[in-house]
């Protein structure tokens, strides 16, 4: 199949890569174009626009940062829907508010083309391995058609509701892990009396009733920055989660809930980047909070 992807950060590049190790024919595209540059070597075409590519794909996976590069990659000058892209598939996988992906849809749909929202639940490993966690939001035939493709890049695909809806729950899955990353540097805070080593700590803290499974993928991470040795690449970053997080603040808000943890987790992100910590994982935070004083 001949699929396009245009957003080539460290979901959309692990994307790709995973969609042509399956088989397919992959057309990239990037705004910085020296990320389509793995890509091209490993057997990508790269387009010089997202014009060119939507012309050359017949699915369109976009993976962007906010709902100002949608605006411009599908909307802008050489744009995804600049040209004629009649009968085509759009899975939009971006993490935005819902009301982004609701205003996006008739755009597409007025070229004539499909259109679903898959935003996915999952950080860069499972990206590569085909491992994610698909949340459709669409036109239940529209579901069917990328189902497929999707089920090739996650381990589940669900078909969460009409446009928006996927949105909404990749919303809503993602929020409890960001909270938690403040509430585990707190903890870890509490138990720097006892002064057990990180390993021994994170052994225990895996064991009990409060462990998630982000904390369980990452205690190794963990245990090595709290022991100052190198936790290996970021998956998912602080700079990431203050985005999400704030996304998550404006969705809560305009159904009317009031955010308050949401909002206190953000605070921590926040503090964090404002002392240099933004580029680091999210599971940082943990360890950033571990150690942070009360100013």
């Amino acid at each position: 199949m001949q699929i396009g992807v245009a957003g080539l950060g460290a979901m959309g590049g692990n994307i790709a890569a995973r969609l042509l190790e399956v088989g397919h024919q992959v057309t990239v595209w990037n705004r910085n174009p020296e990320k389509t540059k793995p890509l091209v070597t490993a057997g990508a075409t790269a387009a010089a626009s997202p014009a060119a590519l939507a012309e050359k794909a017949d699915v369109i996976i976009t993976i962007l940062t906010d709902a100002a590069a949608i605006d411009a990659v599908y909307n802008g000058p050489n744009g995804l829907l600049f040209g004629n892209v009649k009968d085509k598939l759009f899975i939009e996988m971006s993490t935005v508010a819902p009301k982004v992906e609701i205003e996006l849809a008739p755009k597409v749909r007025a070229k004539g083309a499909a259109f679903i929202e898959s935003p996915v639940g999952g950080s860069t490993v499972p990206a590569r391995q085909g491992k994610l966690l698909g949340l459709m939001g669409g036109e239940a035939a529209d579901a069917e058609r990328a189902r497929p493709v999707l089920e090739q890049l996650c381990r589940k695909v669900e078909h969460c509701g009409p446009v928006g809806a996927g949105s909404a729950m990749k919303l809503a899955i993602n929020l409890p892990l960001m909270v938690a990353w403040q509430a585990y540097g707190e903890a870890f805070a509490l138990a720097r009396a006892v002064g057990w080593e990180p390993r021994r700590l994170l052994d225990l803290f895996v064991e009990s009733s409060g462990a998630n499974a982000g904390l369980k993928n990452r205690a190794d991470m963990i245990v090595a920055m709290l022991d100052g040795r190198d936790p290996g690449p970021t998956t998912f970053s602080i700079d990431n989660a203050r985005k999400d997080l704030k996304t998550m603040i404006e969705a809560g808000t305009a159904l009317g809930a009031d955010m308050i943890a949401t909002k206190a987790a953000l605070q921590g992100f926040e503090d964090a980047a404002a002392h240099g910590q933004g580029g680091g994982d999210g599971a940082s935070l943990s360890v950033y909070w571990s150690g942070r004083k009360k100013s």
